[in-house]
């Protein structure tokens, strides 16, 4: 813009509030529309998902935004402000049965939503009503609660708090902050995620990169003569950094946390729709986690009791089980899925439910 001002000269003359309210508005407005042709010739030849992401703007409106994802790419449909009604799995059911009509039944294979049990309730009325549409869970909201339950585990969470209580009290003193960056060589504690549980996942997996150089800090001169080390905070992070139970622990939950962080990063990428690896990739994250404890039940049975509970109940539907098949990174490498009765199940679960004609 400022490159076509500065082409033009001086003497620009600036458009009028009709021409912005009306003709330039129309014209942006047809070229959106002609955009989305492309999308909707996909929608029509591949079929569609819809999405719908709900969150909070800076004045608290609750927004509900709607887009449709196909080969094409993600194309925002709509937003409802849902601030003047209450969320009743009704509600979300309407709104979200509108979206289908406007994008055309024919077109859409599957919804997607969060899981809160609003939408869990809008999403099974609206498989009722539509047979020939999946509704789907988010998968980086549902590994996200996955994360969120394994984080409640007594020993993870006492082990996130007292590293939160470490972390904290380094940044919060520039004495300090100045001094762990001499030791680690100018490398933050601190590493930010999608979401707050990976930004756990990844602090900790500092944390631990540091270990060495963080214990070498706080038996060095430089602290033991630095005045923050007398009060019961600099005592208290002292005692955590040279305490072996406490890094005995972070390995702990890097060993439980750290496969399924590798799980969010996929599903929550828009490199590769991540519909034919999910089912592949949560299968390694329990292998590598088994692994991790050389396959002690006792270690991490907790662990996978959550990890079941999410994905079996939740999360694992037949279009997951479908394109692991259809997948040809993993169809060819692995024969023998043919005859496996959950992924053999799954997709032709998916052939009965989307197929026009049962009869050919």
């Amino acid at each position: 813009m400022f490159e076509a001002i500065g082409k033009f000269g001086p003497h620009l003359p600036p458009p009028t509030y009709y021409a912005m309210r009306v003709p330039l508005l129309q014209m942006e407005a047809n070229y959106t529309e002609d955009l989305m042709k492309d999308h909707k010739m996909q929608w029509e030849r591949f079929g569609c998902s819809i999405m719908s992401d709900a969150w909070t703007d800076r004045k608290q409106r609750c927004i509900i935004n709607f887009l449709v994802n196909s080969a094409a790419g993600t194309m925002f449909i709509k937003y409802v402000d849902e601030s003047d009604f209450v969320k009743t799995g009704d509600k979300i059911f309407e709104l979200l049965d509108a979206v289908v009509e406007e994008v055309g039944e024919e077109n859409v294979m599957q919804i997607i939503t969060d899981n809160g049990s609003n939408y869990v309730l809008a999403g099974k009325m609206l498989e009722m009503k539509r047979p020939k549409i999946y509704w789907t869970p988010c998968a980086a909201h549902c590994i996200d609660l996955m994360l969120k339950d394994i984080e409640k585990i007594p020993r993870i969470k006492m082990t996130i708090k007292r590293a939160i209580s470490l972390v904290g009290f380094i940044y919060s003193h520039s004495s300090t902050l100045s001094l762990m960056r001499y030791f680690t060589k100018k490398r933050e504690l601190v590493k930010h995620a999608v979401t707050r549980f990976a930004t756990s996942f990844l602090s900790l997996e500092r944390l631990y990169e540091e270990k060495t150089n963080l214990r070498k800090m706080f038996v060095s001169d430089e602290w033991t003569t630095n005045k923050l080390s007398k009060e019961i905070k600099g005592k208290e992070a002292t005692k955590i950094v040279l305490m072996p139970s406490f890094w005995k622990n972070v390995a702990y939950t890097m060993k439980v946390m750290g496969p399924l962080v590798k799980v969010l990063r996929l599903v929550d990428s828009e490199k590769k729709a991540a519909m034919g690896y999910i089912y592949e990739a949560m299968d390694k994250a329990k292998e590598t986690i088994i692994k991790a404890f050389n396959e002690k039940e006792n270690k991490y049975k907790d662990v996978f009791k959550i990890i079941d509970e999410r994905w079996n109940c939740q999360l694992h539907r037949p279009l997951h089980a479908a394109g692991h098949m259809l997948n040809p990174e993993y169809y060819y490498a692995n024969r023998s899925m043919e005859f496996d009765p959950e992924v053999i199940g799954g997709l032709h679960a998916c052939l009965h439910k989307f197929a026009l004609n049962t009869q050919t």
